[in-house]
């Protein structure tokens, strides 16, 4: 999970001595409360309330990686310097697999630049074909409000169409 960015907050069982319930945030949502409660036949409740930011408010410039000014030759010399081998040594599959993932981490930050982009409060299903094709129909419509031809109102139906069927 820490991998991933992601945060357990179920500590205590929740069926017999096993904790069934999952609640996962990333590092940056806060989870408040959270208790396991009264029991509904053999398993417990969880109950928490989840803390999270207005969507109408904007948030600063977010760092991201630019894949496109990377130096991938250097960062595949650095990860091919390394003797696995003797790194990996008397190591069990969880470790050679967090040294692995450190290693890629370093050599990402050393060779990966980052540039900042501009936060967005499309949702995530809003695309950018989707925002062309909205565009056209928008062009559409002005120009089958201005001509009020036939030509226009079947390119405008056509627009129509295919914004609804994305």
């Amino acid at each position: 999970m820490n991998t991933n960015s992601l945060q357990q907050h179920v500590n205590e069982p929740t069926r017999g001595n096993n904790i069934l319930d999952l609640v996962m945030t990333t590092t940056d949502l806060s989870i408040n409360g959270l208790e396991v409660t009264d029991k509904i036949g053999d398993h417990q409740m969880t109950d928490f309330s989840l803390e999270v930011q207005d969507p109408n408010t904007r948030t600063q410039h977010k760092q991201v990686l630019d894949y496109k000014r990377a130096n991938f030759e250097l960062m595949k010399e650095e990860l091919g310097s390394y003797n696995y081998e003797v790194l990996m040594n008397k190591k069990n599959a969880e470790e050679c697999y967090m040294m692995l993932i450190d290693k890629i981490a370093t050599a990402t930050d050393h060779h990966i630049p980052r540039k900042r982009i501009r936060p967005t409060n499309d949702p995530p299903w809003f695309s950018q074909e989707i925002k062309r094709l909205i565009n056209a129909r928008q062009h559409s419509y002005r120009r089958l409000k201005r001509y009020q031809t036939e030509p226009h109102r079947q390119e405008h139906f056509h627009a129509c169409r295919a914004v609804s069927e994305r």
